[in-house]
Formats: C-alpha cells, structure tokens, sequence
C-alpha cells in the first residue's frame, strides 16, 4: 500500500514545499522497500516557522491570551480531529517506522487521552499570594513561555511528539515540531489535525528535516524560548550546550538501562510476563526499557526458562501483513548496531539463552530475534550501554542490599521495576532506587497524569502529569504597595 498523506512542511496554518526544494525518501523497515517522499527543512525553513510561531505567539489575543476556556475547546477538538484519523495514522506509524498496528494503536489513543488531560487544564493554570511583611500585596503569575520547539525521536514519532505539544499549547505557548528524518510522517498528521480544529496559523509547525540541519537551528534559534528534546543521552548533552548559547530551557528524556528486580516471593508468571513485555515491546527501542533483569539466585532459573519461553513465542512482523507482535528495528544502521552489541555480549562472556541473531524465516526487513542473555555481570557491555533493541541481559543477586546496589549502579535512571508481594520490600526497595520512575508489579507503564523523567544522565525537567506545566511557564512576581 503506497503512501497518500502529507509529505509538506506545515508552516504559518500552510502546507509548503522546502524553500530550495529539497526532499528525502523514508523506508519501510519491513520490507526495506522505499514508503514516501517528505519535503526537507533548511535552516531558511526552521526560520520561517519559528518567525511564524513568535508572531503568533505576539498576537496574544489569538492564543496566549485567549479566553483558557476557549483555549481548552481548540485542543478539544485538536483530539477530535486526531481520533477522525487514528486508523490512518496507525497504519502510518506502522509502516514508517516499523512498530505492530498493535503498539501503534495504544501510541495514539496515549495521545488522544493526553491531549484531552492538558485541555482540561487551561483554566486551572494558578498563581499564590505570598504573604509578606508591610501593607503590601505580592503575588505570582504563570505566564507562557513563548516559542516551544519539539525535537522528536523515531522510536515513538506521534506519541512522543503529543507528549510535549499538549502541554506547551496548553500553557499558551507556540510551537514549532521537528520529527525524526527517520520517522516524520505521524507528526505531520498534528499540523492536518490543527488546521481542522481551526487552531491560530502560526500555533502549531511541523518542519521534517536532518537532525544535523533543522535540528540544530531549531535549538539555537534566539526566538526559540524552550527546547523539549528526546533521544540519545549523547546527542542531549549537545542540545543542552547549543541551547545554553541563548540561555533557553530545556527539557531532556534520555537513555536508560532500567532493571527489573524479581524477589522470590513474586508472582513468577506475573513477573515474567512484564519483563518480556518490558524489553521487547517496539522491539526494545524504549529509553525505559527493562533491558536488565535481576533476579534472586533461588528463582533465577525458572524465571530465565518463562522469559525464554515467552521470547521464543513471539510472533515477528510488521503486523500489517502478518500478524506480528514485535516488529523490525527501525533501519539497517540501527540493525547492524543491536547485532555488533550481541557479539560483543558474546565475547565478553556472557551466554546467549535464545535469539541471539537474524531470524531465519525472514527474508527482508531489519528484524533481530528476541535475544536473552544469562551469565551477565553489571561490568559488561550489554548491562552498561543503552542497545535500543531486543537484548535482555539477565544478573543474578543474592539478596535486597545487592540488588539495589547494581540497579543503582548506572549512569543512567529513567525507570526501575519491582516484582515482590510484600508490601514491605517494595516501598523500601523503592525508595533507595535512584530512579525517576518505580513502578511495582508491572512493567512498564505511564499515564497523561503521572510525571514522566529520570536521574542522572537520563535527563532532566519532566513530561506529564502537573510538572509539565512548570516545563512550559514561567513565574512573574507581583509586589503592589498598598501604603
């Protein structure tokens, strides 16, 4: 099935071809056959988008300054007009970017219901009277921020991109998107939704493009007030500098190498179900993958044997054709790079359980069996370095104080896991992980309402829940004398 969407940069409430006219092809990770022809932003593009969103954001009648109410009714009917297409944009994601219809499916309705959380928050933005000393009254407001660029990774282009636009447009702000060249289509499907919904020309822009190109101007822009960036931890910290030469904000979700603890006294079958799920979901390419399980010595190995058994049940596949429930990597780049990670699991000494290389009954497409390795210790490679795939590397521990010790011994912390059913090991393990995220009997897991960020170089700022509207406002303080 050829590709009929969008393929334009969305820019000032108009679709646009690239200023010099460039375009690049994006493939489908399952066939490895070409799937569309996307307008490439230049620098010159990223510019005009962000003038556009800063007018925009200056005509504060049309939208910052909008009755809240009014404000909350456009990204109504933004959601709407989201849901009128979501069959269209599963079955895009899906072949863009290679995920089962399935995970597609549970990407958008995340941003559906996110959407419709941060509408109803427009009118409920507050300030606080501070009391102080004197015949005086002081008080703080929440403000806008102005510009908000969204740089969005391949592993979740819509939900990702949904994540941080709703609350940015939520707070009164402006914004300019710049999807993944690996995966841009499912953003471009925001700028058809909020031209339906009848959302302010200039609110929302969607400009694909090199990371290298529209990227890196996007970041640096002087006009540009905030930066949400999700990927790499490497290419956050560069982020991070460029937005520094303007002293702009930034919210960064990192790498992880998140473990999932089992105690013996878990639910075994419950345990052994969320860890398949946790590594091999969009076939590992998660920041908050469970991509190290540890497991008390006494259930080691009946827990490996369910892990295997479910890893070797897993049917592969695009979904669109076949059925699959894990799909392909997302390029022959990232698949050559998962596969050089198992050999050098192999060659550091650790054994392959299952999987461990190219499935046989494929014949095209970047597909890697689900691969797990045993005899892991927390110095190898594989427990150390994000592989953005299908890889889990099983550890052994021996009791509660080791285990929080190698789970803590990371540099990364986005999102931790706990399998017990005492309710006394799972708060107080809980509370000595050095992670953003704990969740306890299930793996992994987030809703619109819950903070979404980790520790250390898994990022800072939060997406989500109530934090995500400090992310995109700011505070005024107010001092009237009253004397």
């Amino acid at each position: 099935m050829s590709y009929t969407g969008p393929t334009d940069l969305y820019i000032d409430g108009e679709w646009t071809s690239a200023d010099d006219g460039e375009t690049f092809t994006t493939e489908d990770p399952a066939t490895e056959e070409p799937y569309a022809t996307v307008a490439e932003a230049s620098e010159a593009d990223v510019d005009r988008a962000v003038e556009a969103a800063h007018d925009a954001a200056e005509r504060g009648a049309e939208w910052r300054s909008l009755d809240p109410r009014e404000r909350g009714r456009f990204l109504e009917s933004f959601a709407d007009a989201i849901e009128d297409r979501k069959d269209e944009i599963v079955r895009v994601e899906s072949r863009d970017n290679g995920k089962t219809p399935f995970e597609a499916t549970l990407d958008v309705d995340m941003v559906i219901d996110t959407v419709r959380y941060y509408a109803g928050w427009t009118d409920k933005i507050e300030g606080d009277e501070v009391p102080v000393p004197g015949d005086r009254l002081n008080y703080t407001v929440r403000e806008p921020l102005g510009v908000t660029g969204h740089v969005i990774p391949w592993n979740y282009p819509f939900q990702l991109a949904g994540r941080s636009l709703a609350p940015a447009l939520a707070c009164g702000n402006t914004a300019v998107l710049k999807p993944s060249s690996t995966t841009p289509l499912s953003a471009l499907y925001y700028a058809a939704a909020a031209d339906e919904a009848g959302l302010p020309d200039g609110v929302v822009n969607v400009v694909p493009g090199r990371g290298s190109v529209a990227g890196n101007r996007l970041v640096e822009h002087p006009d540009v007030d905030h930066v949400a960036f999700t990927g790499s931890t490497g290419v956050g910290k560069g982020v991070m500098e460029r937005a520094a030469r303007n002293v702009t904000g930034v919210t960064l979700e990192l790498g992880g190498k998140g473990p999932n603890i089992v105690f013996p006294d878990a639910d075994l079958d419950a345990a052994a179900a969320g860890c398949h799920y946790g590594i091999f979901m969009n076939a590992g390419q998660m920041c908050w993958a469970g991509s190290r399980l540890l497991v008390h010595e006494s259930v080691h190995d009946e827990v490996v044997d369910r892990v295997v058994e479910r890893a070797e049940s897993t049917p592969l596949g695009s979904g669109i054709d076949d059925g699959g429930r894990m799909g392909p990597v997302v390029s022959e780049s990232h698949h050559e790079e998962v596969l050089e990670y198992i050999e050098t699991g192999r060659q550091e000494g650790a054994t392959v359980a299952t999987g461990g290389g190219v499935p046989d009954e494929k014949d095209a497409g970047y597909f890697i069996e689900p691969t797990v390795f045993t005899d892991v210790t927390n110095d190898m490679t594989i427990a150390r370095e994000e592989i953005f795939g299908p890889v889990l590397s099983v550890i052994e521990f021996s009791d509660r104080e080791e285990a929080i010790e190698i789970a803590n011994d990371s540099p990364y912390g986005l999102m931790a896991g706990i399998w017990t059913t005492d309710l006394e090991t799972a708060h107080s393990v809980a509370d000595y992980l050095d992670y953003g995220m704990v969740s306890i009997n299930e793996f992994p897991v987030t809703q619109p309402q819950t903070p979404f960020g980790g520790f250390k170089q898994s990022g800072n700022g939060r997406e989500q829940g109530t934090e995500a509207l400090h992310e995109y406002t700011q505070t005024k303080n107010v001092n009237v004398n009253l004397e």
